[in-house]
């Protein structure tokens, strides 16, 4: 090959392309921005007192489930405790919003130093 002859080839595909760049997105770890991390902070503080609550109310519901059942079915010989029995369901479902309204006000401050720093970047 002669000195003259030299050649340059050059060929684009855009589909290639896109398909690169999506496979490279797949590696890279996502940025969140600042208003996606204050709504998964605020998000996150109701989380965990939700899922006490919900928990006490259903074991609770079912408790006084079986003391309704107790006063009901076996009446002759399960009557008193089944009232018993009945009266901590009422009491358990009964402290379902205070507990989640206690949990959340704990995250809530566990989490305001970051959620004011946050908010004061989106704010400036």
């Amino acid at each position: 090959m002669e000195e003259n002859e030299k050649k340059f080839i050059y060929t684009y595909s855009a589909g290639e392309q896109e398909e690169i760049k999506n496979i490279r997105r797949k590696y890279i770890p996502p940025e969140e921005n600042k208003i996606e991390q204050l709504r998964k902070l605020d998000e996150s503080a109701t989380k965990k007192g939700t899922i006490f609550s919900l928990i006490l109310g259903i074991v609770s519901a079912l408790v006084l489930g079986i003391g309704m059942c107790c006063t009901m079915v076996w009446a002759d010989t399960l009557f008193i405790p089944g009232i018993v029995i009945g009266v901590i369901g009422l009491a358990g479902i009964g402290a379902t919003y205070p507990l989640y309204v206690r949990i959340t006000k704990k995250q809530r401050e566990k989490l305001a130093p970051k959620v004011m720093e946050l908010t004061n970047e989106l704010i400036k």
